[in-house]
């Protein structure tokens, strides 16, 4: 214990503007991104269309389990840094800190995967604008000046954009995913009821090469993946401009309408022609392809506007959630205090903002595919802060009063909660399970898998580095400086081997 009292500390607080469809949009944008609309051909190659749509619809659900922990713990504790304050609540600094480990990689590679998407599509429509200054290969990609300078713009704005605060943020988030909705809506019905389609293109429905339960489980574990945009609601908890209560049933909502957008994506693109055929085709952009072989230009400026706003709204998402992490592990004295300064105009993190940003534009240096190995590895950090989630609500929810922890002021009297949470820990194991055990039919691939063990190293590294000055701090003191002001009571009481670090 270092006698410091937590009054003394200075604990930086961020503006509350966010109001509740802003928060919407925001985690159903993060969570459809670019992949609903430039991998459909691919998972259909890989689980067959009926295997994409129940896979991936399973994996909502398994979300929305998880996602009723989330609630809980929004409820009580609406602060930034999401799963890296849950995990110091439930557990102690070591495992925050492992927590916000991995959310920070995985933020921010999203980050810089949208951006590359953006000069993808561009290098659809534009070949000869966008391939032009070949700078050299990385594992087989080619890796153009002209596509970097685009991604570097883009992100830059966001950037931008960002720092001059979260209402700007929001207001975009929301414009941008009505555009995207309605681009999805048009695409689908105008593929569905064209003469040119058949929904007999869709058959056969599972892949031929696997069961249908391994073509299923080959969706459900990058359900990570392909929803981690809904956990980006906890990060934004302390800037609501509403009650934290409402906070469970917005990403309910965002969960169910992009599990809707993807599996209409799926059958838009799946009507156009036997589906093995475009699998095996393997064009960069297999919906694109087909849209615009149907519906036109017309089409294909539909879907180029709707897959903009799907990588502008899961860029700017995934800034935003990133950005918070680095503030609230700096305010929690994990990384350095710099991450926690906030703008003298704005009261944005500015400088976890510009580091994010700084990182994002070196990644696609490397080329898309060496950036996708790590985001593929990134779903196994994202099902580990899923845990970390579903773990703490557990020790937050009572069976009923009569338990001999119970204490009114600090937990919660729900059995069917408690429940919810037990599956919830059961499933986040599963997805981890499906991630690493090599037999498994979602296995990392070994490119993937080298890159998971570098970051863990390097993780075990800066952490070493950091632990002297962390050790500085009591329990309590970080407690405060994480949770505030009353909310540290529960994690006083919880874990007193902390202070013995």
């Amino acid at each position: 214990m270092s006698g410091r009292s937590e009054k003394s500390l200075t604990r930086q607080k961020l503006d509350r503007t966010l109001k509740p469809h802003w928060v919407w949009a925001i985690a159903l944008g993060s969570s459809i991104g670019w992949a609903s609309f430039v991998m459909p051909a691919n998972w259909m190659g890989q689980a067959g269309p009926l295997g994409v749509i129940l896979g991936l619809t399973i994996g909502a659900l398994l979300m929305i389990v998880i996602a009723i922990s989330y609630g809980v713990l929004i409820r009580s504790y609406p602060v930034s840094g999401g799963e890296f304050a849950y995990a110091f609540l439930g557990l102690n600094r070591t495992h925050a800190y492992i927590s916000g480990w991995f959310l920070t990689l995985g933020y921010i590679c999203i980050v810089a995967l949208n951006a590359t998407a953006f000069s993808l599509m561009l290098k659809f429509i534009f070949p000869d604008f966008i391939e032009q200054a070949k700078l050299y290969e990385v594992a087989g990609w080619e890796v153009y000046l002209t596509e970097i300078i685009f991604t570097t713009l883009l992100i830059g704005i966001f950037a931008f954009l960002n720092i001059r605060g979260s209402t700007i943020s929001g207001r975009m988030q929301f414009i941008f995913v009505s555009i995207l909705i309605l681009g999805v809506l048009t695409i689908t019905i105008g593929m569905s009821s064209s003469g040119d389609t058949s929904f007999a293109n869709l058959t056969p429905v599972f892949t031929p090469d696997t069961s249908a339960l391994a073509a299923v489980l080959t969706m459900v574990a990058i359900a990570p993946f392909a929803y981690v945009g809904f956990d980006n609601v906890p990060q934004a908890a302390e800037e609501f401009k509403f009650s934290s209560k409402k906070a469970l049933s917005l990403i309910v909502l965002a969960i169910l309408f992009a599990a809707a957008i993807y599996s209409m994506m799926i059958i838009a693109t799946g009507v156009a022609m036997p589906w093995q055929e475009l699998a095996d085709a393997n064009h960069s952009w297999g919906t694109g392809v087909v849209v615009q072989e149907v519906m036109g230009v017309g089409g294909l400026i539909v879907l180029a506007t709707a897959l903009s706003m799907g990588i502008f709204t899961g860029l700017n998402g995934f800034l935003i959630s990133a950005s918070r992490v680095l503030f609230a592990m700096a305010r929690g004295k994990v990384l350095p205090d710099i991450f926690a300064r906030l703008h003298k105009q704005h009261n944005t993190p500015y400088y976890a903002i510009l580091f994010a940003a700084l990182i994002s534009i070196i990644a696609p240096w490397f080329g898309r595919d060496v950036l996708s190995w790590i985001v593929n590895m990134s779903s196994v950090g994202v099902s580990i802060a899923y845990f970390y989630t579903t773990y703490t609500a557990f020790k937050l929810l009572k069976w009923n009063e009569q338990d001999k922890d119970y204490n009114p002021e600090l937990h919660i009297v729900s059995p069917w909660r408690k429940v919810v949470t037990i599956i919830g820990m059961i499933s986040s194991i599963a997805f981890l399970a499906l991630l690493l055990y090599p037999s498994s039919p979602a296995a990392l691939g070994q490119e993937s898998f080298y890159a998971l063990v570098i970051w863990v190293v390097l993780g075990a590294i800066f952490y070493i580095g950091r632990r002297r000055e962390l050790s500085k701090y009591s329990r309590d003191e970080l407690a405060y400086l994480i949770l505030g002001d009353d909310q540290y009571k529960l994690a006083n009481k919880g874990n007193d081997s902390d202070n013995n670090h």
